[in-house]
């Protein structure tokens, strides 16, 4: 019985890689897969903005004939300048239960790296904080998020058994929405507004969203992200795609957005109503007819389970009530549309300031996510 590895060198290489990760999961009822069209774009490196400074190649393993799993191995050269690392990343690996072909996939991947000179190895991540990162190594019995990577328990077994290190965790909440807004908040949030002259503001379309506030969107991330472990600011180039890619679907009834006096973005929540199972309906793929379970999610029939996005606030105004301004709103507008719980989506658990603003919330931490790392000798 052998492993073979292959390298990924043409489109139709690159369509079984990521088709593999739907066939390994067929039959698991918590798997939500990548939209396909979105996946072979973020891999492609003629449409993945991040290649400006990013290097990668992928691969499969075949084990009798059989592809058996598969593995990118990735660079991110802002990355490692800005973090001090010299170190090569892991993503979008899947793979059976099985030790050889575990084995190959990531002796290719250290391989990889030492040919570039890299001295450790670090993952799940992506070309950047935005891409799905992190193995999961509690909650397997829970339904996944479009924004987040599902595995089999067997995953962190096989990392640990090849001396992958703890780097970083990142825990999930599920919150359940009150039945009626909280005193608190609104009392906070009439304070803060008053106080230091903020206000929250409405967009009356998402062209004028896109339009006014679409690059202020990710400019706030890129300041407000910046000290999260991993992270690398968006470059121009992937904030326009961003912005084409998320704001026409975004519902403005779940999006609050935080100016001051000159209109300036200093605060926003952002979420979406969550996709999990149009994705699982759809199996990924738009076509034939997994655009319509997509379509219904988002405009006709949405659930009543949301998926939080984005949450930031400018340094200077985190502790002045600001995040009451932005939850004051969005409650005020998810109860209205009946919404029952919403989805955190990963959070880095030393990320107190964000954990703080759900303390008042009905919450249970319901999945727990890793980035490993290896020291290559």
């Amino acid at each position: 019985m052998s492993v073979t590895i292959v390298k990924v060198e043409n489109n139709r290489q690159l369509k079984r890689f990521v088709k593999f990760g739907y066939e390994l999961y067929k039959e698991c009822p918590y798997y939500v897969p990548e939209l396909f069209e979105d996946a072979m774009n973020t891999l492609r490196k003629d449409r993945n903005a991040a290649f400006e400074f990013c290097d990668a190649d992928y691969f499969l393993a075949y084990k009798d004939g059989v592809l058996a799993g598969r593995i990118a191995v990735l660079v991110n050269k802002v990355a490692n300048e800005k973090w001090g690392q010299n170190a090569a990343r892991f993503g979008w690996v899947d793979f059976i239960d099985d030790k050889e072909v575990v084995d190959a996939l990531f002796a290719t991947a250290e391989k990889w790296a030492r040919e570039r000179g890299l001295t450790e190895l670090q993952g799940p991540l992506g070309f950047t904080d935005l891409d799905r990162e992190g193995m999961l190594i509690e909650g397997f019995d829970r339904l996944g998020t479009m924004s987040t990577i599902y595995n089999y328990p067997y995953y962190p077994e096989h990392m640990n058994r090849l001396g992958f290190a703890k780097d970083a965790d990142w825990v999930e909440f599920l919150l359940k929405i009150p039945e009626k807004k909280w005193e608190k908040a609104e009392r906070v949030a009439a304070i803060v507004e008053r106080k230091f002259g903020l206000r929250t503001l409405r967009c009356k379309s998402r062209s004028e969203l896109a339009k006014r506030y679409g690059y202020q969107l990710f400019a706030l991330v890129n300041e407000c992200y910046a000290p999260l472990y991993g992270f690398t600011p968006l470059t121009d180039k992937q904030i326009d795609q961003l912005i084409k890619m998320y704001l026409p679907v975004i519902d403005l009834r779940l999006i609050s957005l935080v100016v001051d006096k000159d209109d300036n973005l200093v605060g926003m929540g952002v979420s979406i109503y969550s996709l999990a199972e149009a994705l699982r309906k759809s199996r990924g793929r738009m076509l034939p007819f997994g655009w319509w379970h997509l379509l219904k999610a988002l405009f006709v029939k949405p659930p009543k389970r949301l998926d939080f996005l984005l949450v930031a606030v400018k340094p200077e105004y985190q502790s002045k009530g600001v995040f009451a301004l932005i939850f004051n709103e969005m409650l005020d507008n998810f109860m209205k549309l009946g919404i029952v719980d919403v989805e955190s989506n990963p959070e880095l658990e030393t990320n107190h300031k964000i954990q703080s603003q759900w303390s008042e919330f009905e919450k249970e931490q319901h999945k727990r996510r890793r980035a490993f790392k290896k020291e290559l000798c």
